[in-house]
């Protein structure tokens, strides 16, 4: 029988190995699923006890680092197309593990075939896909290499190893500028389809230029948005990360954000326009999360961010901020009061949101 063919036992060898804070993803598989996943996710030569998903070149497992205890994500995929995003987000959390430039990744091409092949090869049950998490898919970089848009070709070609394909930009009118629309709506046409996830925290420039200095203006992603969404592209609005507003007394505020010379990231009226145009424009639905501050990798906070730690110092008084996983986070009894005004103005205006932990989990 085909079950008992010597790659099935492999994989099945290959599967008792796994380690524990990833073996969920295997349980309640049939055993071919079983053994495909291990066949690719999974080194084959490796002498160690426990084995971690770090097999693929370029499609790879969603993320390497969480145990699925904690992100109970299940069995997905996930391609950085580049290393690096110049788009330099002062809050990014990819700036912990990621180079601070823009690069192309060498051999992608190659690397990209070598991967979808062995899907096919291992016969490995289809999954979500998310083009990027680390680094923006469409980034002024894809102009030139065009590496995006490679990829999300060669997904379509197997489209069936995928059940939905997944793009998170701060740059949806480039997108719309490479001609990706019919690509889009390719991806689209079977379920549960494709989505473009776009970043848009901010509705005033003077924060945008603070706190994402190289991504595209706000009118500029606006009308990527727009255009998506008027070619009938499904959309996500990302109002992603949020960050706190002061303490007041009889509504006046006792500080301000100028006291630590910052621009106010986001007011209510902010909120009330991002939620609105979400509205106006038929989004899917909004992905929030408190903003983080982030120690980069090999270098120290920039000056907004040293500021931005010290104003969240005084925010989460008398608690003390946490430090976990790379980054420093408001306590949980402060970032209900963050995330609080913005659930309001959704569920005023009908438009559905999702924690960005939620809305990875429930990513068909």
């Amino acid at each position: 029988m085909e079950l008992f063919s010597p790659s099935i036992e492999e994989g099945l060898t290959l599967a008792q190995r796994v380690d524990p804070k990833y073996a969920p993803a295997w349980q309640g598989k049939t055993p071919q699923a079983q053994a495909a996943l291990a066949m690719y996710f999974l080194p084959h030569g490796s002498k160690k006890t426990f084995l971690g998903p770090t097999r693929p070149r370029v499609i790879k497992w969603y993320c390497p680092f969480a145990s699925q205890s904690s992100l109970p994500s299940g069995h997905r995929y996930c391609i950085n197309v580049y290393t690096g995003c110049s788009h330099a987000c002062e809050y990014c959390y990819a700036s912990a593990y990621e180079p601070p430039q823009p690069a192309m990744k060498r051999d992608f091409t190659r690397l990209l075939q070598k991967d979808l092949a062995d899907l096919e090869r291992f016969d490995v049950p289809a999954a979500p896909i998310h083009l990027s998490n680390s680094t923006d898919s469409f980034q002024p970089l894809e102009a030139s290499a065009g590496h995006t848009r490679l990829a999300l070709q060669r997904i379509l070609d197997h489209r069936r190893r995928f059940t939905s394909v997944i793009v998170l930009t701060k740059n949806p009118r480039l997108a719309v500028e490479l001609g990706c629309v019919d690509l889009f709506l390719k991806l689209n046409s079977s379920q549960p389809g494709f989505l473009i996830e776009v970043s848009l925290a901010f509705w005033r420039e003077d924060a945008r230029h603070e706190y994402d200095p190289g991504a595209p203006s706000i009118q500029n992603r606006i009308e990527g948005v727009r255009q998506l969404r008027r070619a009938g592209v499904p959309v996500v609005l990302r109002i992603d990360p949020l960050f706190p507003r002061l303490a007041s007394t009889d509504g006046k505020a006792t500080a301000t954000y100028q006291d630590w010379g910052l621009p106010q990231p986001q007011n209510i009226e902010d909120l009330e326009q991002l939620v609105a145009f979400g509205a106006e424009n038929g989004i899917h639905h909004i992905v929030y999360s408190p903003a983080k501050i982030v120690q980069p990798r090999m270098r120290p906070l920039s000056s907004t961010m040293q500021k931005m730690r010290s104003l969240y110092e005084s925010v989460a008084a008398p608690e003390r901020l946490m430090f976990r996983g790379g980054s420093w986070r408001l306590p949980p009894s402060v970032q209900s009061t963050v995330t609080g005004p913005l659930l309001d103005i959704c569920r005023r205006n009908g438009v559905p949101a999702k924690c960005c932990k939620q809305n990875l989990i429930e990513t068909p």
